[in-house]
């Protein structure tokens, strides 16, 4: 039998600057999903449930599927995400001003404070992300990561 290889640990091998660019866009993300779901863990607000929150307060009146699409998760996970925020007095549904029979999602007086703070927390881990950093250099990352984003970018055609 062969001898077991020690795993990389990040920064090392493959997990380290001569990585494929697409794992170490992965296992950045999944870094900084980690830091964030632990600065929100005592407040109960999972980081599906920041991302949907933002979502209500930026873009009112998406539909469950718009913001599925925005959180890059499943409508039936957001309708889930969604349920529990209802549950928890985060959310609430209004009717809409014109079409009275529309429910429109909104946050409510406690889904805004808590949100208020869930930003503050988040602001202190992207200011992390960036020590070290020039405002240039931040602007060619932020450029590059839409850019990678977009659709087309795979071709060219962005």
């Amino acid at each position: 039998m062969g001898k077991s290889k020690k795993v990389p640990t990040v920064g090392e091998g493959k997990r380290g600057a001569s990585g494929h660019l697409g794992y170490l866009l992965r296992q950045a993300s999944s870094g900084f999903r980690l830091r964030l779901d632990r600065a929100l863990a005592d407040l109960a607000v999972t980081s599906p449930q920041f991302a949907v929150m933002t979502m209500i307060a930026a873009y009112p009146g998406l539909s469950n599927a718009d913001i599925a699409r925005l959180v890059f998760q499943t409508p039936q996970t957001v309708s889930t995400i969604i349920a529990n925020l209802l549950r928890a007095e985060t959310v609430a549904r209004q009717p809409h001003a014109v079409h009275g029979r529309i429910q429109q999602l909104e946050l409510t007086k406690s889904g805004l404070a808590l949100l208020a703070e869930c930003r503050r927390r988040v602001a202190i881990l992207e200011r992390e992300l960036l020590v070290g950093l020039s405002a240039g250099e931040e602007d060619v990352i932020r450029r590059w990561l839409v850019g990678v984003a977009m659709p087309g970018a795979e071709t060219g055609q962005a």
